[in-house]
């Protein structure tokens, strides 16, 4: 099945990608996206302000070791991690139902290819994004949904963020590392 060990995998190149969580609640949905973050090889993730940190059972039950490689850092703002990445070069987009927010299938127009890596801030179950982070990202995207709720839960948004994201970011050397 070609998988990596832990030290291949701490070694091996990641896609210049990046996930902030933005005080989200649940350790089944910290876990989750450790786990999809594992799969696509991501930089790291943020875990900021009341978002969960490992070493947790609760988190441990869904991410099945993930959280023991994919490399991590605590914030206790949002705010500072978008910051810090965007010092850095990101080009950071917010995951959100708001006004101006980019469908995610047009992506392409966002003109990512010039910035070094890219994050994405995923929000709390309840309140989503908060409004001051969208405000310090670049963008904003949504998912287009055609339900009675508007709404998925953070770990099936993240992930489907986070695969289109990774497909667009993959095929283009510059954001292999």
């Amino acid at each position: 099945m070609e998988r990596l060990t832990a030290e291949e995998f701490r070694v091996a190149d990641k896609t210049a990608l990046v996930l902030v969580l933005d005080n989200v609640r649940s350790l089944n949905n910290v876990g989750s996206l450790f786990r999809t973050a594992d799969a696509l090889r991501l930089e790291k993730i943020c875990l900021c302000g009341i978002t969960g940190r490992p070493p947790h059972p609760e988190l441990h039950k869904t991410a099945l070791g993930a959280e023991e490689v994919v490399e991590w850092a605590y914030y206790a703002d949002t705010i500072d991690a978008i910051t810090e990445l965007k010092k850095e070069g990101a080009f950071v987009l917010a995951l959100e139902q708001a006004e101006g927010s980019v469908d995610i299938r047009k992506l392409s127009a966002l003109s990512l290819s010039d910035k070094p890596h890219v994050a994405l801030v995923a929000g709390n179950e309840v309140d989503g994004v908060a409004q001051a982070v969208i405000d310090l990202c670049d963008a904003t995207i949504e998912i287009p949904q055609k339900g009675t709720k508007h709404s998925l839960n953070v770990s099936v948004a993240g992930g489907i963020a986070l695969w289109e994201l990774y497909k667009q970011l993959d095929h283009n050397p510059q954001y292999r590392q």
